[in-house]
């Protein structure tokens, strides 16, 4: 394995992904993996694991994306070291914020692949957000030390809205896309990026 694996778009070398690949049924992701598999039985679509050097049953923190890109083909994970500027910018992002990579994990709100196998990204809609919706539940019930949810983009903000129903209890941050087209429209994008973040991180801090 090559020396710094936990790095920005590592996963684009191909050591690191059979390194990765390796540790994929790692005893604390392997109930994720389970529930992706299910998922992907369901919806008839590819659903990518969770990293396994994140936290997965042990997260803290669940960062909610929108839907798995065309790319994540590549790699079969959802991941901070995929090679995208979406993944890139997260993982420096969450560095910033002083947040530990063992406390988060990384999902979908829409958990499958909704592009057609060569077409571009697209947003999701509504309706695939509404079919996502009954897998949150199980997700939450794999996840007991969880603390705050951050969603990213109006889309995840929006599918997250059963949390206040399933876990009234629960603190949700929500923050801006992360990708790299959103975050160069202005300065102020990174710093609420950030300010989130670092508010999802005080929330960790002060959690039981």
């Amino acid at each position: 394995m090559p020396d710094s694996p936990d790095a920005p778009k590592s996963l684009r070398d191909p050591a690191v992904l059979d390194a990765r690949r390796a540790m994929a049924d790692a005893p604390h992701v392997r109930p994720l993996r389970s529930l992706a598999q299910r998922i992907a039985a369901e919806s008839g679509a590819e659903v990518p694991d969770p990293d396994p050097l994140d936290g997965g049953v042990e997260a803290r923190l669940l960062l909610l994306l929108e839907t798995p890109g065309p790319s994540i083909g590549r790699t079969g994970f959802v991941s901070r070291d995929n090679a995208t500027g979406t993944a890139a910018n997260l993982f420096r992002f969450l560095n910033e914020a002083g947040i530990a990579r063992r406390d988060t994990l990384i999902w979908n709100a829409v958990p499958w692949v909704i592009h057609a196998p060569g077409a571009l990204n697209r947003a999701p809609r509504r309706s695939e957000a509404a079919a996502a919706a009954p897998y949150l539940a199980p997700l939450l019930a794999l996840l007991p030390r969880l603390a705050v949810v951050v969603p990213a983009g109006r889309f995840a903000r929006e599918a997250s809205a059963p949390l206040a129903t399933l876990r009234p209890d629960l603190p949700v941050v929500p923050i801006p896309h992360p990708s790299p087209t959103y975050v160069c429209t202005a300065p102020s994008v990174r710093e609420r990026i950030l300010a989130g973040l670092r508010q999802a991180a005080t929330h960790l801090a002060e959690a039981p």
